[in-house]
């Protein structure tokens, strides 16, 4: 791993383990903030793609696929309306929101960062048995982090990170079917609304473990059609497990536990008791980290969820590829 442009007043040694350090900074549930997904913390610039695809199907009582029948994980052509063919039966709904996600961070000063995300988004639903997929630019996120302390030794490392951002609403928000029928507000590409957030993460490591913990809140404002989302919270814990590959190559697997909750939709103010998030996932993923270039992947799964009567979370699937200067 390059350390060259990392400025630091330690050794070496603390500072190789200081940078396998996971920040999760993971802002409200999938379809209503953005999921920043897991990012490498270690004072350097960089540029990043994010791919994120999560699904939504099946109701209490079924099962619930990750990749339903007839879904597609990446993004599909746009279709408005289109009747379902080639699947016998009568196939479970579903909902799939999915983001591709340009990404920068740059450190103003050694305990400042700014990040900014452009998503392209592209929902998918399926409802009484047709299909229908949106794709469009979505809302930009901007937000800042504070590191509040950083403890480096040979065999314990700790690092505190506060942060507030906010969520400007440039995506589309008036999506229309053939019939001229504006989709619902969470298939839209954009919410419509500014929204704000706060957020903690908490970093330690022994020897070659360590954890990451991150707490957020957001604030969801109103569109111009007084459509939005109740106020939300998210956590997020991160077990890793470094091994080193040569000089170069460091390769950190890790166990993930993600819970949610939001109140769900609102009208005039009012909460609708539609599409409520309450719930907890699990999963494994992997880092990479290359010289200046880092690879990350991971899959989570629904562990427990509170009953809803819409379609119910599966799980969630993320895929990066970022590049430190």
């Amino acid at each position: 791993m390059n350390l060259s442009k990392i400025n630091y007043s330690v050794n070496r040694k603390p500072l190789v383990l200081l940078l396998l350090l996971l920040s999760s900074s993971t802002y409200a549930c999938d379809i209503c903030g953005c999921f920043m997904g897991i990012t490498p913390y270690f004072n350097r610039n960089n540029i990043s793609v994010l791919y994120r695809y999560r699904s939504f199907n099946g109701y209490a009582g079924q099962s619930h696929s990750l990749f339903p029948n007839g879904g597609k994980f990446f993004i599909p052509a746009r279709s408005q309306n289109a009747p379902i063919t080639g699947h016998a039966g009568n196939p479970e709904d579903y909902e799939l929101y999915r983001s591709l996600e340009v990404r920068e961070k740059y450190f103003i000063t050694n305990k400042l960062e700014i990040n900014a995300i452009l998503p392209y988004v592209a929902n998918s639903e399926r409802y009484n048995g047709y299909t229908s997929s949106i794709s469009g630019v979505g809302d930009i996120n901007v937000y800042a982090g504070y590191h509040l302390f950083r403890k480096l030794e040979d065999n314990f490392r700790q690092q505190l990170i506060a942060g507030a951002g906010i969520k400007v609403a440039t995506g589309k928000n008036d999506f229309k079917n053939t019939e001229g029928i504006r989709y619902s507000s969470l298939m839209q590409a954009g919410t419509g609304s500014t929204d704000g957030f706060i957020y903690l993460n908490y970093m330690v490591g022994v020897g070659k473990f360590g954890a990451s913990l991150n707490t957020s809140y957001k604030f969801n404002g109103t569109n111009n059609r007084n459509e939005g989302i109740a106020n939300s919270t998210t956590s997020f814990l991160n077990i890793f497990y470094t091994q080193s590959i040569g000089k170069d190559i460091q390769v950190m697997p890790s166990a993930q536990f993600f819970y949610e909750y939001s109140a769900g939709e609102t009208y005039n103010g009012t909460k609708t008791g539609e599409h409520i998030m309450n719930n907890l996932m699990g999963g494994v993923g992997v880092d990479i980290f290359y010289k200046n270039v880092a690879l990350n992947a991971g899959i989570q799964k629904n562990i427990w969820e509170a009953e809803t009567d819409h379609p119910m979370s599966a799980g969630k699937v993320y895929l990066g590829l970022t590049y430190n200067f």
